[in-house]
């Protein structure tokens, strides 16, 4: 009996450390690369705004600037929901599908679609968010996967949220509001009756109803946020 239980202890042991093992030497490789590089793409634009600012010595305008790296790093992104999906980060593929696609709608169906947003204070106030939020995430994923994490990142991981994230829900909030004239005077992306599949689609009503998805949506991700 005591040989037993001994070996049900061990077994139960040893199912926990699968459970707890990260993932194999190939993952790990390819999500420190993959960390590093939207790390350093996020430098890149962090760069880039302060130097379009130091130049031209106002903030307006400076969307331009990094308009490229942005639609690109935050497109990259859509990989963190194949990395859910497929094991190797264990995170829910829900929730960080959530967070991710949010960010490229309003990255390419609000901001890049609608130009005239684009000057708008609110962008910018969103841009600063995810760009700072996210060098420091990206660090903070690539030192953990070395095992070599600095204080000061886990801080600041922890601690800026308080600031940023509520930050970027504004703006992004405020960037759809502003795009909204736009896109009820134009018809932008809606589909009117009749037509061939009898199908009608407003993308003004649209764009409201996903404003106020922000309200339940901010309140189950924040819960469990990466930053």
């Amino acid at each position: 009996m005591v040989s037993s239980a001994s070996g049900s202890s061990r077994s139960l042991d040893n199912g926990g450390q699968r459970k707890r093992r990260g993932p194999g030497s190939c993952a790990t490789a390819y999500l420190v690369i993959y960390n590093v590089i939207m790390t350093a793409g996020w430098l890149v634009i962090a760069v880039g705004l302060a130097r379009t600012y130091l130049a031209k010595g106002t903030y307006h305008n400076l969307y331009y600037s990094i308009e490229r790296p942005l639609k690109f790093f935050q497109t990259g992104a859509l990989l963190e929901i194949v990395h859910c999906a497929v094991g190797i980060v264990p995170s829910s593929v829900v929730l960080t599908a959530f967070q991710v696609s949010s960010r490229v709608f309003l990255t390419w169906a609000v901001t890049h679609s609608v130009r005239e947003v684009q000057n708008e204070d609110s962008v910018l106030l969103f841009v600063v968010a995810w760009t700072i939020t996210e060098i420091i995430r990206y660090s903070f994923y690539t030192f953990s996967l070395l095992n070599h994490l600095p204080y000061i990142i886990k801080w600041a991981r922890y601690s800026l949220f308080i600031v940023l994230y509520p930050m970027g829900v504004v703006g992004e909030l405020l960037t759809i509001y502003a795009a909204l004239p736009y896109v009820q005077r134009t018809g932008l992306y809606s589909i009117s009756l009749p037509n061939k599949y009898n199908f009608s689609f407003d993308y003004y009503t649209f764009l409201i109803v996903v404003m106020a998805s922000y309200i339940p949506r901010e309140y189950l991700t924040s819960s469990v946020t990466d930053l």
